[in-house]
């Protein structure tokens, strides 16, 4: 079975259908040459009959079954002459009598006007006979220009059938796809020489790439890793005062974000597969943490977080992933109110975070999910929301925003179709 956007099935069906074409074409070319010439005969005939009897002293009408003739004149008038023909003027014409049909030549000779009638109802039938065989050949030459279409369209797409299949089959980490070895010196060779010399180059980039990535990540990490090492050794000084123990706090939690932040960005950049190599997060477990991580940016304001845990669903993500998603909600809300309350509700199917900050205006709403895009009151670089939106479409789960300006924004997490378990919670538990 062809699929019917296939190459294959488009040569196959463009052929077939030129086959029917053309011998549609040519059949009904035929066929009125052969009518044409038919007609011409018989004209010939009528002449040749008519100056015969023309030539006599006394006209006397052909007594054939096939041919009629008719003359009127002072001196001698035909009887009965058809009255479809008897004022007709000089020339040929297909005339219908009764049931009969007549081929009928009309000429003046002297002072006489002849009349010659041919009985074509015979050549009728004989039309008949032939239209149903041109029919049939018609029918044969779809039929054979179909299966020879279907045969074609083998052969010329078998090259590239054979290219499409190892390219299927290719895998990330294939060095060598031979794929000029399966074509000859066509045009189909010269798309797999020219698709060979892209994949050389696109494996240059991606080593490129991988060493970049390495040395990227070698290089923030390291002194990362020293400055926590650092703020651990001036956390154990006793004569630090209060004032300059929250500044090493707030130095420790910002190491400790673009760690997180550069192992999660690395994540992202790398093929995701099937979650083979992924564990089971308990989102719920990853919602407390975020809020006790982020409690800190509340400050001196009059703002409360409260939590609704009404399920605790299971999902298969990378946890640092799925920190990031939840955190920059809660970022999000906490930065954009100055007073009131920041919710987060969790239940078996959804994460929603609903503040009761600034809001934001229609146009702000409708791009805030946009890379790099910062509304008025936004003071980021415009990549939280966006990368939030990101590693939800690496899981296929579904992020909206509602907001209203100077009534707060909620943002929803639906999570329902990569669900793996859900364990009700017998109540709801807020802080």
């Amino acid at each position: 079975m062809f699929q019917t956007n296939s190459l294959r099935f488009k040569v196959a069906f463009f052929y077939a259908l030129f086959g029917a074409g053309l011998s549609i074409i040519l059949s009904a070319g035929v066929f009125f040459l052969v009518r044409e010439s038919g007609i011409r005969l018989i004209d010939k005939v009528l002449l040749a009959e008519l100056y015969e009897h023309a030539s006599e002293s006394k006209f006397s009408s052909p007594n054939t079954a096939s041919i009629k003739g008719y003359i009127l004149s002072q001196d001698q008038t035909s009887k009965e002459i058809p009255a479809e023909v008897r004022n007709l003027a000089p020339g040929n014409y297909n005339v219908a009598i009764g049931e009969a049909d007549f081929r009928v030549l009309i000429l003046d000779v002297g002072d006489a006007r002849f009349f010659m009638m041919f009985d074509t109802s015979n050549l009728r039938l004989q039309e008949s006979e032939f239209i149903r065989f041109v029919t049939l050949f018609v029918l044969f030459m779809i039929v054979s220009s179909s299966i020879g279409g279907v045969i074609l369209a083998s052969r010329v797409t078998a090259s590239v059938t054979r290219l499409a299949k190892q390219v299927g089959k290719a895998q990330p980490g294939d060095l060598d796809l031979s794929l000029i070895k399966l074509t000859s010196n066509d045009e189909v060779g010269e798309l797999a020489r020219a698709f060979d010399r892209y994949l050389r180059r696109l494996r240059e980039f991606v080593e490129r790439e991988n060493y970049f990535t390495a040395d990227v990540s070698h290089e923030l990490r390291t002194p990362l890793a020293i400055m926590l090492g650092t703020v651990e050794v001036l956390e154990q000084d006793e004569t630090l005062s209060a004032k300059q123990k929250v500044r090493l706090a707030r130095i420790r939690r910002a190491a400790q974000d673009m760690i997180d932040l550069t192992a999660a960005l690395l994540l992202l950049g790398r093929e995701h597969h099937n979650a083979a190599d992924e564990q089971v997060c308990d989102v719920a477990e990853v919602a407390k943490a975020c809020v006790e991580k982020h409690k800190h940016l509340i400050g001196e304001r009059p703002i409360r977080i409260e939590m609704e845990i009404m399920a605790q669903p299971s999902l298969i993500a990378e946890r640092p992933l799925l920190e990031i998603v939840i955190g920059n909600l809660i970022r999000n809300a906490l930065f954009h109110t100055k007073s009131g309350s920041v919710l987060l509700r969790l239940d078996a199917q959804r994460l929603i975070v609903q503040d009761t900050g600034a809001g934001m205006r229609p146009e702000e709403l409708a791009r805030a999910l946009e890379r790099y895009y910062k509304g008025a009151s936004s003071a980021g670089a415009g990549v939280g929301l966006s990368l939030v939106k990101r590693i939800c479409d690496r899981y296929g789960w579904r992020i909206s925003l509602d907001s209203t300006e100077g009534r707060g924004t909620t943002a929803e997490i639906d999570f329902s179709e990569r669900r793996s378990v859900s364990r009700p919670v017998p109540g709801a538990s807020g802080q």
